[in-house]
């Protein structure tokens, strides 16, 4: 009988954390799958749904700090699995309860406060499992799990309320980080726990290991300009499709379900890419890496908007293209941090990453909307059921972006992790 190598028993104990990831992220963008749908129905301004789809990202940054630094002294596990069930029950409530812009945005706060005690301190306990050597691929196949689970959130999303109505779509929806609660506490039971250390020695040690790592800081600001891209796109690409397919003469209930698919395929483009991108700084360098792919994504992003007009299959193209190279260099942005912090403060680098990047997650969705109002006729949804005009939207995304590469010029320069 041949016993299993602790290799592969690593990368099985990977791909059950990433199982887990995926059904936490059933609830990230179940919102954006129906936002032309709920936009209709509430009546809302293109500002007013933005900052519905940012009080997603305003939950998690309200607690991210205080989760992601609690790791340091209670280990990952216990947040992991107590915010998954959070987030589970308050996509629930939501789905009920949910009537006006008010409503919404609470509630969807309630339920980012879920994803700040998942995503970072999964991240975390699947960089400490893997040396730095195969830590690119691991953190490149985990972010993947992130992102398909987003891109199942879309696609489920969009056919169950095409079908039976968004609020089903969301009760079954929430199932999934009840079940991915589960399947973590399956998992990390036998893990052994953090901690030690008083409060003093650990804000000493953060002083000096996060904010006086000017390395390590220059990353993270690299992170913020990614997420800025990234985030705004994921929360407006589906009703950006969903407008294109209804000036083509598709009703909007039809229309959403197909933009909200085409989104599902075009954020796969985007999970494959991370992890092809964790590969490529593993053999490559994180910086080079990490500069090539966001000045080509600033690139594309900038230049999708004013495609709008254009063919529909050539939109999609270019979404495509959009989404993968948006999404790449996530797994090597958050790799680089654990790599460029010590250990015993990496819970609190995490948690400054997340705080300030997704702050920018929170203010570039909610700025595409206003942009979006600025330049499109304030009754264009009213009379033509759809908003022509993208292009500037899109290009405040792509154009802060470009943040990323200056900052990590200066990283390049001093050959750190090139």
């Amino acid at each position: 009988m041949n016993t299993p190598s602790p290799e592969a028993g690593k990368y099985r104990w990977l791909l059950t954390i990433c199982l887990a990831e995926m059904g936490t992220m059933l609830v990230f963008l179940n919102y954006s799958a129906v936002l032309p749908l709920l936009q209709a129905e509430w009546h809302l301004s293109s500002t007013e749904a933005g900052l519905i789809y940012s009080a997603y990202q305003m939950g998690y940054i309200a607690l991210v700090v205080v989760l992601s630094t609690l790791t340091d002294y209670v280990g990952p596990k216990r947040v992991y699995v107590g915010s998954a069930l959070w987030a589970g029950l308050a996509n629930l409530l939501f789905s009920f309860y949910a009537r006006d812009l008010v409503s919404a945005a609470i509630l969807r706060t309630l339920t980012g406060f879920g994803l700040a005690g998942t995503y970072m301190p999964g991240l975390r306990l699947v960089s400490e499992k893997f040396a730095s050597e195969k830590r690119g691929r691991a953190v490149g196949l985990y972010v993947a799990g992130f992102g398909l689970g987003g891109t199942l959130s879309l696609l489920l999303t969009g056919l169950i309320a095409s079908l039976a109505g968004w609020r089903k779509a969301f009760v079954v929806t929430s199932f999934g980080p009840l079940a991915g609660g589960a399947i973590a506490f399956a998992l990390l039971k036998g893990e052994t726990e953090l901690g030690g250390g008083t409060p003093r020695t650990r804000m000493t040690e953060v002083k000096e290991n996060v904010f006086g790592n000017q390395p390590a800081l220059l990353m993270i600001f690299g992170y913020v300009a990614h997420v800025w891209e990234l985030y705004g796109m994921r929360g407006w690409l589906p009703a950006f499709l969903t407008s294109r397919l209804v000036r083509s003469g598709r009703g909007l209930t039809t229309a959403m379900g197909f933009g909200a698919s085409l989104s599902a395929v075009v954020m796969v483009a985007g999970a494959i890419s991370t992890a092809l991108a964790g590969y490529l700084s593993d053999r490559f360098g994180r910086v080079r890496t990490i500069i090539a792919l966001m000045l080509a994504s600033s690139f594309c992003t900038s230049l999708l908007g004013w495609a709008w007009p254009l063919p529909f299959s050539w939109v999609v193209a270019l979404s495509l293209a959009s989404s993968f190279l948006a999404t790449a260099d996530s797994s090597v942005l958050s790799t680089s941090v654990t790599e460029l912090v010590p250990r015993e403060s990496l819970g609190a680098a995490q948690a400054l990453q997340s705080f300030l990047g997704f702050g920018a997650a929170s203010i570039s969705p909610l700025l595409f909307g206003y942009i979006l109002d600025l330049t499109n006729d304030p009754v264009a949804l009213t009379t033509l059921g759809y908003l022509s005009h993208w292009g500037w939207a899109f290009s405040i995304l792509g154009l802060g972006a470009l943040v990323g590469p200056l900052a990590l010029f200066h990283l390049r320069c001093r050959d750190i992790l090139v």
